[in-house]
């Protein structure tokens, strides 16, 4: 397929493509993005478009990759806009501070510190940003006694402060 056949076919793929994105993204700004996304990816991908096969299915493909991974991404970095003029990018959990949140964090503490320390120290050490593995490498424990200990530590601590569920 030439260049000029394969610009073509996408051109006329845009109302499609325009339509599928929003059905995606519920964002008309955000399904323009995509779909300009979409189109670079195809544009600089084109030698990968083996000829004879559905260039309609190719491209949609790569939109739904595209908004999968974008949307993971996002998820990842817990990005949220903040609603000023500026919109300043916000990363991590927004939450507010006040007499509330102190006595909520100090109790959740206190309920973290009665748990044995069979259980306490793997929990305290997988919420400071410890992997299971090293966890089990530093306490010396099999990865799954790890993680059990971890679990049973959630469902204690759920129990413990039921109005935080």
């Amino acid at each position: 397929m030439s260049t000029a056949d394969f610009n073509t076919a996408l051109i006329e793929l845009e109302p499609n493509l325009e339509r599928f994105a929003y059905s995606l993204t519920a964002n008309p700004d955000d399904a323009r993005d995509l779909l300009q996304e979409t189109f670079l990816k195809a544009l600089t991908y084109k030698d990968k478009f083996q000829e004879n096969t559905n260039i309609k299915a190719w491209t949609f493909t790569i939109m739904k990759n595209t908004f999968i991974n974008n949307y993971r991404k996002a998820v990842k970095q817990k990005t949220t806009f903040d609603s000023s003029d500026n919109q300043y990018l916000i990363n991590g959990r927004a939450f507010e501070e006040g007499p509330e949140s102190n006595y909520s964090h100090n109790e959740i503490k206190q309920k973290v510190n009665e748990l044995d320390d069979d259980f306490r120290i793997p929990f305290q050490m997988h919420t400071s940003g410890y992997k299971y593995k090293e966890i089990a490498e530093r306490l010396n424990l099999k990865i799954g006694t790890v993680k059990s200990r971890i679990f049973f530590s959630r469902q204690k601590l759920m129990n413990a402060l039921p109005d935080y569920q």
